[in-house]
């Protein structure tokens, strides 16, 4: 058999740990020749000619990017961007292209023996950053600085040159693969997006494995999805002059009393456990008892089970600070009440890495020349993993070759050979899970 690096420059490929049938962690059956399916598809000529595509292109996906990173998309306020990578996506070659209520964008690409489900192939068009931050987007050299530059909107523009290059090159998959724009992914959106395609959408129990395409290096393969309970805590009470109502219920004793306790909680080190007090407020003035304080705190973990345990305790610590103050002070003039106010809840959850989505992408990296790493983060795959759907979160990026993700001066280089390099692992690992002819 020929070798891949004989036949296509970019891979180098040891198969002699890889070769034995693999088994899903689910099903436990016997599957397809994880490392020889890599072999076949990144050794074909139509694979090859996909590449070439990317290359001539690469020039048009940078452009691509830097069109869609100065369409602004604050956390919901994504629809802007969403239109405009709607458009792109049907200038691209696919017919079947929508915006569903929830706003994200769905390009369907049909297989050859199409089972009724599909694979998808995401990436977000939400950032972090708020509506009127200046997205203009700055060149030095090759590399370019705008916020969500990388983080994630340089993915729209790669899955967009997936597209043509599939086409182009005449690629057909055995599986339906619906290219989705997601809205909703990082922090105050929730995963609202794809928790809507998995829950209510018109593809919900239709998805049979999903890929999340993201900021940084290719070689990361997020195959864990770290759970997220975040809580906005409000102690109310009657308020009052500081020396005049002195021994009236005080709101911030009883908040700080419960951050005091809620610091105190144990956690393991394995499966990964935190959890933070990241904002505090409350009050008027100096010389007043104030009305109100309101605490938001994070709790994450790596395992469903432990997350619930940190937030049982945190509500019964909140609830035990409430009532304290009640029997410390004077409820004359009211009692203090407590409001735990769920505004973040990602579910945790992971594809085991014996399984074959995650193999695949395994053998893929090392045939690229690069060392994988699987890891465990907080992205749109958090949902399918929940749901026991194969997923993974891959990169698209050579590696260090983008930085200060969430802040104004993020940046991304785009440098083509490492790009273009980068880009033909994450096209081969897609093609390879959904059956390349």
């Amino acid at each position: 058999m020929k070798s891949i690096s004989s036949s296509f420059p970019f891979f180098s490929l040891s198969l002699a740990a890889a070769c034995a049938p693999l088994v899903t962690g689910a099903a436990q059956a016997q599957v397809t020749d994880p490392a020889a399916e890599v072999q076949r598809v990144l050794g074909s000529p139509t694979f090859r000619s996909a590449v070439a595509v990317l290359d001539k292109e690469h020039g048009r996906i940078v452009e691509e990017g830097i069109k869609l990173t100065e369409i602004p998309a604050p956390p919901f306020g994504e629809k802007a961007r969403a239109e405009e990578f709607a458009k792109m996506l049907k200038a691209s070659g696919l017919s079947d292209v929508q915006i569903d209520p929830e706003g994200n964008v769905l390009g369907l690409r049909k297989g050859t023996r199409s089972d009724g489900k599909v694979v998808v192939v995401s990436a977000h068009l939400d950032t972090v950053f708020p509506a009127g931050t200046d997205v203009t987007v700055k060149r030095q050299g090759t590399k370019l600085y705008a916020p969500g530059i990388g983080d994630d909107t340089m993915s729209l523009a790669v899955l967009l040159g997936f597209v043509r290059a599939m086409k182009a090159a005449g690629v057909n998959t055995r599986d339906d693969i619906l290219f989705v724009g997601t809205v909703g992914e990082e922090g105050p959106g929730d995963l609202r997006g794809v928790r809507y395609l998995f829950t209510k959408g018109s593809y919900k129990d239709k998805i049979k494995a999903f890929f999340s395409v993201e900021s940084g290096d290719v070689n990361r393969v997020t195959h864990g999805g770290v759970g997220s309970k975040r809580y906005r805590i409000t102690f109310s009470g009657p308020g009052g002059h500081s020396y005049g109502a002195f021994g009236s219920v005080n709101p911030m004793f009883a908040q700080a009393q419960a951050a005091v306790e809620f610091s105190r909680i144990q956690v393991p080190a394995k499966p990964k456990t935190t959890y933070s007090i990241g904002l505090i407020g409350g009050g008027t003035s100096v010389n007043s008892i104030p009305v109100s304080s309101w605490m938001e705190v994070d709790m994450r973990s790596e395992s469903v089970e432990e997350l619930k345990r940190v937030e049982d305790r945190l509500l019964k610590i909140v609830q035990d600070a409430a009532d304290g103050e009640n029997f410390a002070r004077s409820t004359k003039n009211a009692k203090i009440t407590v409001e735990a106010k769920l505004i973040g809840d990602r579910p945790a959850g992971s594809t085991d890495v014996k399984a074959e989505i995650v193999q695949i992408a395994r053998i893929a990296i090392e045939a690229g020349g690069y060392k994988p790493d699987l890891n465990w983060s907080s992205t749109d795959s958090n949902m399918p993993m929940n749901l026991g759907i194969p997923a993974l979160t891959i990169g698209r990026g050579d590696t260090g070759r983008n930085g200060r993700t969430h802040s104004l001066d993020e940046w991304e280089d785009v440098e083509k050979a490492p790009m273009v390099k980068a880009m033909t692992t994450s096209l081969g690992i897609v093609l390879t899970a959904t059956g390349m002819q």
